[in-house]
């Protein structure tokens, strides 16, 4: 019963969220604009902006990318650009935050994930994520997948909470071979091979396990989004499908989800 109450409370307070969402994403284009630091959409987001011009109905976040050199430029400026009540969340700003997605949230708002916990004090106001590309090497698709989903995975488990017992110890020696192994792939690839066609989101990030050709991306192109236009990669088509496949393919029913467990639009001051 409560949990239905949870459910009904959070569709409820779905698009309140994306509206804020929205505009946390127009001062991350203003302070980009002005400081000429090029984003796209990404994702879902970019997702929802082919099929449904704005939100997919029941997704509650936006994702944008960025090369990592342009979100370091981004991190540099933005704290003095943002209005007080929006916050850059980093592993340097928000220290206890153990994941390593760049995020810009909400103060006045909640937002909690079934990952979350309020045993470690951090920001968990609605946020959108900034998600850095780097140079990937060509490889075969499948083996990309597999050293992606592996990487991300495999950090996720040695970064999460863990208490002492035999099964932690196992789970710390098991989880961080296969992360090294995997990186070590990675990195022979890149040394030996091509870095030029490439970019992908960071390893411990890449949980598709998926890279974009470069000239699917640049030059940035723009999108409709929610009634605006915002920057998108060039070739959105085969960008999505990448992701996606079948992208234009609306899932059924039962897999309509929202991320967030509870969503609070506006707190009590």
């Amino acid at each position: 019963m409560s949990n239905q109450y949870l459910k009904e409370y959070t569709a409820a307070n779905l698009r309140k969220c994306q509206l804020k969402e929205l505009s946390i994403l127009e001062e991350v284009d203003r302070i980009c604009k002005k400081h000429g630091i090029e984003y796209w959409l990404d994702g879902g987001t970019l997702l929802g902006a082919v099929r449904h011009k704005g939100f997919i109905p029941w997704d509650d976040d936006i994702d944008i990318a960025m090369t990592l050199d342009g979100l370091r430029a981004f991190c540099k400026v933005a704290p003095a650009e943002l209005p007080q009540h929006l916050f850059l969340q980093t592993p340097e700003t928000d220290p206890k935050l153990k994941e390593p997605i760049v995020k810009i949230r909400d103060l006045n708002s909640l937002y909690i994930e079934s990952s979350d916990t309020f045993n470690v004090d951090y920001e968990k106001g609605i946020f959108i994520d900034i998600f850095p590309f780097v140079p990937s090497p060509n490889m075969p698709k499948k083996l990309m997948k597999r050293i992606g989903k592996g990487i991300c995975h495999s950090y996720s488990i040695l970064h999460r909470q863990h208490y002492y017992s035999l099964r932690s110890a196992a789970e710390w020696v098991w989880f961080t071979g296969k992360y090294w192994l995997f990186r070590t792939i990675l990195k022979l690839y890149e040394v030996f091979g091509d870095t030029k066609q490439y970019l992908s989101n960071l390893p411990v990030s890449n949980g598709y396990g998926i890279h974009h050709r470069r000239d699917s991306i640049f030059p940035i192109g723009t999108i409709e989004f929610e009634g605006k236009q915002f920057p998108a990669p060039n070739n959105a088509d085969a960008y999505l499908t990448d992701l996606f496949r079948n992208y234009m393919e609306v899932p059924p029913v039962e897999k309509r989800q929202v991320h967030a467990v509870v969503i609070v639009p506006e707190l009590l001051t």
